[in-house]
């Protein structure tokens, strides 16, 4: 059995233990996932069902694998003979999924309660746990740290010419007579 289903603006063709690279959906490692846009239903020989535009009452379930980034893009702009250029990074956030389940009713099918026996009865530990002792701490032998010269005395500023200091007068040229 596959569908397609619709998610993050693109569509995918899937089947059960298929595993997927979508755009980012909200959800933590481990966790179920259902997308209803399903488009279409189709089994091995017969004729697909499909929805104007999405199927009512189907229903596609995943398991989110991992979050991950995918590769850098490099988007550059310029304006040639203007001397515009402008260069920029992007990843795209996305999410992995291991498809669980094609549900044609949107029922999921209690699969996982099947496979799990039973639980087994804990065993009793043996002995108690003693309380940890606190650690000794032995006394850190001190060594003498180098000790900093010091300080030089600050240079004295000059004041910088600027708007508000004077010009000092221009010497005067040997070859002018005054």
């Amino acid at each position: 059995m596959f569908a397609v289903i619709k998610t993050g603006g693109k569509q995918y063709r899937v089947t059960k233990d298929d595993m997927i690279v979508v755009e980012t959906v909200a959800g933590e490692p481990g966790s179920t996932v259902r997308f209803e846009d399903v488009l279409m239903i189709g089994d091995d020989g017969k004729a697909p069902s499909v929805g104007t535009p999405f199927l009512e009452q189907a229903a596609v379930f995943a398991e989110v694998v991992q979050q991950t980034r995918g590769d850098k893009i490099i988007v550059f702009k310029k304006k040639r003979r203007k001397g515009y250029r402008r260069k920029h990074g992007h990843r795209q956030a996305l999410t992995v999924l291991r498809i669980t389940d094609i549900s044609p009713t949107g029922t999921k099918a209690d699969t996982k309660s099947k496979a799990k026996p039973e639980p087994k009865a804990k065993a009793k530990p043996k002995t108690e746990a003693k309380p940890k002792k606190p650690a000794k701490t032995a006394p850190a032998a001190k060594t003498e740290a180098k000790r900093k010269t010091a300080a030089k005395p600050k240079a004295k500023k000059e004041p910088k010419a600027g708007k508000g200091a004077a010009k000092a007068p221009a010497k005067a040229s040997a070859g002018s007579k005054e």
